[in-house]
């Protein structure tokens, strides 16, 4: 059992913010206010990474610049990254090779490697205000086709994609992000603190004719779903992803 005291006071309260939920405060009159996290996966031409392992390294490096102490009390991404989070939560996932991706990684933010795909989020800000290393990039472009990544680690959390929706590599990034914030706000601190341990490593796989039960986890309370707000690719309340943590069957 985990000793209540190895968790410190700043995990404590950045979790507890997690927790707290997200958005309330709507969106602001000027346009350019509005507040979303960039996601940049790095999709080189020649070798792409498994589209498995692209969307696990982007939702495990969203969790962790959320459960990073720099957005905790007193850090420097606080304020930044509060105004994102208690307004609508948006993410919106780019791609970059080269060049572009070594000056993406310039930018404030986490890189997460998992078998050679990487993803970097970025500590969020107004639409109107991206660094221009940032805007440049493309939104949509290149396409990765399913793969079969092989057995879940039993240790990490699952995170099931609906397959029938047909996203795109973008749209699924900036979902399994929702879905591992979602995730570590609903588990127990205690929980995190382990999963932490992992350095906040998912597993992302394709649900297919699974869903149907994964659902039913979801009315259970055993797992956890987003709903898509509908501004892209899918109608408004889709559920995209359900998150299953470690050791719950489906």
């Amino acid at each position: 059992m985990l000793i209540q005291s190895e968790l410190d006071d700043g995990f404590l309260a950045r979790h507890a913010e997690l927790a707290r939920g997200y958005g309330g405060g709507g969106d602001p009159d000027d346009p350019a206010l509005v507040q979303a996290m960039q996601m940049v996966l790095h999709i080189p031409k020649q070798d792409p990474p498994p589209r498995s392992a692209l969307l696990a390294a982007a939702a495990t490096a969203a969790v962790a610049l959320c459960m990073d102490p720099r957005v905790g009390p007193g850090g420097e991404w606080e304020q930044r990254y509060l105004t994102w989070k208690r307004s609508r939560i948006r993410k919106v996932a780019r791609r970059a090779r080269g060049a572009q991706w070594l000056a993406a990684n310039e930018v404030d933010g986490i890189t997460v490697d998992i078998d050679g795909a990487q993803a970097r989020a970025l500590v969020p800000g107004p639409v109107g205000a991206i660094d221009e290393r940032i805007r440049k990039l493309q939104i949509g472009g290149t396409e990765l086709a399913p793969d079969d990544p092989g057995p879940v680690d039993p240790e990490l959390p699952v995170l099931w994609v609906d397959s029938e929706l047909g996203m795109t590599v973008g749209k699924a990034a900036a979902q399994v992000g929702h879905a591992s914030m979602l995730l570590a706000g609903a588990l127990p601190v205690e929980q995190v603190f382990r999963w932490a341990g992992h350095g906040y490593r998912c597993s992302v796989r394709e649900a297919g004719p699974r869903w149907a039960e994964l659902s039913r986890l979801v009315r259970e309370g055993s797992a956890t779903a987003v709903r898509d707000a509908g501004f892209t690719e899918v109608a408004p309340g889709s559920m995209t992803v359900i998150a299953v943590p470690p050791g719950v069957s489906d």
